[in-house]
Parts: structure tokens; sequence; C-alpha cells
């Protein structure tokens, strides 16, 4: 008898664990998402048909959907809700990452108290720490209030049960990678335990209207752990940022269902706790009577917030025969791009020979282009141990060939540096609407630029921009 012919149904799939990309052969990497090891083989699905169903609810024209539903409540901190939109939508599930001890339980503890009033009670469920060491955390930031129930939990099941004894208005799970499903295998923040609890505090969130915020973990690249589904499944998506050695934090949204996406919210984390910045120029800022040779101000866009940080640059004789190039807060491709120009397009030649330091002030990282004349100017400056005139900020993108080009955002960033007092500024060609008052000096390339230095005030000036009303 002839051997039966392999059919399509009879073939192995699989499937990538991570993302659900399907293929007819096994792969070490899956080509969609990069990971290593997630495609694993899995029966061919069988073909089903689903019948039509009754109708829960009618479809209404969306000129009478009632959007009152969801209109944002404060949380309590303006910087979060700036990040956010406005606040916490009813039903909302938002996932809030960073690296370890940045501060985010601090935060969203200070958050569930602020939040916690008659109407509304807030549930934080702890999966990491002891109920009584949240509460020496609470006494130590002034996070204490009587609707806000505290409760160590590691069970879903466990959590879902409280959600039904206290019916809280919003939830706080820190993490969701520590608490399990006892109908899962799988250890607590493996990939199918963490769709299981997202999944089931999704539904919960949605069916009682109630919003959720989640605490997740991320991996040493600094991504999101657990499967990227999770960041799919939720309707925000929050990135807690800061040097562990520096006051600053920063939220940074990722995702937002419910607002933009380039928002950024401004923390200072002390010993009381973590209190929000609405003006944080003031930590990236070294004020003093007389200028100081190597340092140069800029302003930088996080999200559409203008902020004023200074640039610092130190040039010594190198006593090895591979000069030193050390950053802090800036990205060391971008300084040693601008050597390079300097060097070629600026003849200054002094800069090769050298060990080179550059930093910025208060942990703020800059890797935006427009910080790029800053940067040439601060290593400039450094270089003839000549300071740059008082009061004067450098905005701009610097190419390869010297040239200045523009950037966005001009027109808010010399707002900005005219608010806190700045009174010239260096910017590209065609700068827009200048703030009065303000001298602004339009620069084509790093030659105009270097103009400005006491010792390279030759030829012509940089011409100054006519104020645009």
């Amino acid at each position: 008898m002839a051997a039966r012919t392999k059919t399509t149904k009879d073939r192995p799939s699989y499937r990538c664990t991570e993302c659900g990309w399907q293929t007819a052969k096994w792969l070490g990497r899956c080509p969609e998402c990069q990971a290593w090891g997630t495609v694993e083989e899995y029966g061919a699905p069988a073909v089903r048909t689903t019948a039509p169903g009754r109708v829960t609810t009618s479809a209404l024209p969306i000129g009478q959907v009632d959007g009152r539903q969801a209109t944002a409540r404060t949380t309590g901190v303006p910087e979060l809700d700036r990040v956010l939109g406005g606040g916490l939508v009813p039903g909302a599930v938002v996932l809030l990452a960073g690296e370890p001890g940045v501060g985010k339980s601090t935060l969203l503890l200070d958050v569930a108290a602020k939040s916690a009033s008659d109407q509304h009670r807030t549930l934080y469920v702890t999966g990491e720490e002891s109920a009584s060491q949240v509460r020496l955390r609470a006494d130590r930031i002034g996070a204490l209030d009587d609707h806000l129930y505290l409760a160590a939990e590691t069970d879903l099941s466990a959590v879902l049960g409280h959600l039904d004894e206290i019916k809280p208005s919003l939830l706080i799970l820190d993490s969701v990678q520590t608490v399990a499903s006892p109908e899962i295998d799988g250890a607590p923040g493996g990939m199918a335990q963490v769709r299981e609890v997202a999944g089931a505090l999704i539904r919960a969130s949605k069916e009682r209207g109630m919003s959720t915020l989640l605490v997740g973990h991320v991996t040493k690249d600094g991504a999101i752990a657990g499967p990227r589904l999770l960041e799919h499944l939720v309707d925000v998506v929050l990135h807690f940022e800061g040097d562990r050695h520096a006051r600053l934090r920063l939220v940074r949204g990722v995702k937002n269902r419910y607002g933009a996406t380039d928002e950024v919210g401004c923390f200072e984390l002390h010993d009381e706790g973590i209190t929000g910045l609405a003006d944080p120029s003031g930590l990236f800022l070294t004020r003093r009577d007389e200028p100081v040779p190597g340092t140069c101000l800029t302003v930088t866009l996080e999200g559409r917030r203008p902020l004023v940080a200074e640039v610092q640059a130190l040039t010594v004789d190198s006593q090895i025969p591979s000069p030193r190039r050390t950053t802090s807060g800036l990205e060391t491709s971008r300084v040693s791009m601008m050597l390079a120009v300097l060097e070629q397009r600026g003849r200054i030649s002094a800069l090769g020979k050298r060990d080179i330091y550059s930093a910025t002030v208060g942990g703020v990282k800059l890797s935006e282009p427009a910080a790029d004349l800053a940067i040439a100017l601060a290593l400039a400056s450094a270089a003839s141990d000549t300071p740059l005139p008082k009061n004067l900020v450098a905005i701009g993108e610097v190419g390869l060939a010297g040239e200045v080009r523009r950037v966005t955002g001009v027109q808010r960033r010399l707002a900005e540096a005219h608010r806190l007092g700045f009174t010239h500024a260096l910017v590209p060609t065609d700068p827009g609407k200048v703030p009065p008052g303000m001298k602004v000096l339009e620069v084509a390339d790093m030659g105009d630029a270097l103009r400005v230095l006491p010792r390279s005030r030759r030829g012509e000036a940089p011409r100054e921009a006519e104020q645009r009303r």
C-alpha cells in the first residue's frame, strides 16, 4: 500500500513566543523582533468558524458616544499629569519601567497617597517588599492617607480578591513580574506568567473602570523585561530615567493612547522623597560672577520642554602617547566629531595632542544635534583659555563641512533662554521670531561662531538678526 502523502496540516509550524511571528521552519533568532531562542514548535491550528453571537452593546454613531466616562482625573503630581496627558483615565492601564533604585516605588507611593480620597480609594499591592517596609517609606515621604490600602501579595487570585473587597479607583502593582497565576505553569516573571497577570488585570480595569499602574522591570539593555506583547496591551508606557548619582529623574512617555508621546516630566529625588520640578533648568547651570574658559550654555528639548544646560570642557597637556578623551553626559562620538571639525575647519591644531575632558552639569544627558555648537565652542574656549561672553547661549547642529545647520524649536529655545535672563544667543541663519530685547547672532559656519571668542574677533562679525515682531 502506498505511503500516505504528508499534508500541509501535518507539517510542524513554529512561532515566536515573544511577538507571535510564524514560520514553517525553526530559526535561532526571530527576524521580526530580533529575539534569540524564542521560536518554538507548536501544532498547526485547526480551521474553525465562529457563528455570529448576541450583541451585548449596540453600536452607536461616534458622535453619540458619551466621552465623559473617559475624562482624566489628576494624580496629584502635576509633572506626572503632564506626561499622562492630564491625568489618569478611568480604565486605563499604565506601565512604568525603569532601572532598580531609580525611584519608581517612591513616586508611585506618593501618587497613591495624593490620589486617594473619599470617592476614590487606592490599593497599593507590593510583591517585592513586605507591608511594613512600604509603611516605613510612606512615613519618610509623608504618603499616609486613610483611603490608601496596602497589601503584600504575589498571587493573582489574591489580588483579584482584594479588588472585589476594596473596589478601588486606582490600583498600583509593584511589580508585574513578581505576581503569578496558580493556573499557569512557570515561575513568576516568565513570559507566560507576565502575559496572564497583565491580561487579567487589564480585563479587571476595563470592566470596573479602574485605573491601573503597573511597575515593570528592565533588562541590561534598558528594554522592558517580558514579552513585547505587554507593551501592546497596555494603554500607556512610561520610562523612568535618571543617573543614581544625580538628583534629576525624568519620566518619558513612550506610548500614550490619551495624549502626546513627546512629553517629559522632571523630578528631583532627595531624602524626603521625590518632588516635581516645574522649572528644572536651575539644576543644569552653574551661576558665576565672571565667565570661565571652557564653558558654554545651550538649550535642549526634552520632549516639548526646553531646558537650559551647561557644557564644560577642559584640555590639558597629555603625559601619555595616546591622549585621553573622557565624556560625561555627552555622546563620545559627537564630541570626537566636534574635535575633528575644530581641527580641520576651525584651524585649531592643539587639540589632537592634549587630554580632553567634557561633561554636562547636573547629570543631564545631551544627545540631540542642537548641542553641537555649544560643545564646539566649549572645546575651543578651553583650548584657547579664553572665556565666552557672559549670558550667551549657543544653539545649532554642526556638520562635517563646518556649516551650522538649523534645528527644530529654535523659537521655543530662545524664549526659554530669554526667560532665564540670557541676553545673547548664537543660532543658525533664519531663526524666526526673536524675543524682544535679546540679541541673536546668526552664524553660517564655525568660522563665524569662533569669532565670539575674544582672541578671534577679527574680520567680519556675525550679522545680528533683526527682531521679528
